[in-house]
């Protein structure tokens, strides 16, 4: 029997030739390793996307229709990823910098669904070329709820059994993205930020552009004033081979 219920949740749904055959179902390797015996876990779970994007690509992105000048961009973006996988690929992807003045336009989801692609065109390249895929290739940072862990074990008189874990929690979160092949930071532009947060974030940041990490960011705040929002230093890093993209038109929130 058809598990038809199994492909359509299986982000492989599109590129995988056996999608909807009689060998899909949830004892296949590929989805056992991208998504775990339950759906919940895999290479989907360690990744940290919110579990409402965890099915999203570029192609079935909802903010495709309302964005259609971003999403060119967008594709030819992640064209490129397959050559990342190749044996002679040498040219490094770029970063991006997912920009609108409201919030609510798209960034997150698009964001989301480009980490997805990634993590399918590095696991297809690994097949291809007989190598185990990594455990977390990708890796999506709520900096949000980043700063607001920072903030649980940074006040005074928060009880140990709260701060101990929001600490453990943030500094896992840092040693991630520090390191992991490719980043989605949503959210970049939060304001408020103590001088120690900022020197946090600004260690991530200067750590992948020094590696040569690509990063996906999403903001608020335009490129050209994270210097006041952060600092110089900041946004001199996160310019350097990254591209703006503008998201154009109010918050679609509530509306699809």
């Amino acid at each position: 029997m058809i598990d038809i219920s199994h492909a359509n949740n299986c982000i492989l749904r599109e590129p995988c030739k056996l999608a909807n055959s009689e060998t899909c179902n949830r004892r296949c390797p590929s989805y056992i390793t991208l998504h775990g015996y339950d759906g919940r876990g895999g290479r989907i779970g360690a990744a940290g996307v919110p579990s409402e994007y965890r099915m999203l690509t570029v192609k079935n992105s909802p903010a495709r229709a309302e964005q259609e000048r971003a999403y060119k961009i967008i594709d030819a973006y992640v064209s490129t990823f397959g050559r990342q996988f190749e044996d002679n690929a040498d040219e490094p992807v770029k970063s991006l910098y997912l920009y609108s003045e409201a919030p609510g336009t798209g960034k997150t989801t698009t964001a989301a669904a480009v980490l997805n692609e990634y993590l399918i065109a590095h696991y297809i390249g690994s097949l291809k070329r007989n190598r185990q895929a990594l455990e977390r290739p990708v890796y999506f940072l709520d900096v949000n709820a980043w700063q607001t862990d920072f903030n649980a074990f940074n006040r005074p008189r928060v009880p140990e059994e709260v701060a101990a874990p929001a600490g453990e929690r943030y500094y896992r979160a840092q040693r991630i993205a520090m390191s992991v092949p490719f980043l989605v930071a949503d959210d970049i532009g939060v304001r408020d930020a103590t001088d120690a947060f900022r020197a946090d974030l600004h260690a991530i940041i200067n750590g992948r552009v020094t590696a040569g990490l690509p990063t996906v960011f999403t903001s608020n705040v335009p490129l050209t004033e994270l210097d006041r929002v952060f600092d110089p230093r900041l946004y001199d890093r996160i310019r350097d081979l990254c591209v703006t993209i503008l998201f154009e038109g109010t918050s679609k929130r509530g509306m699809r």
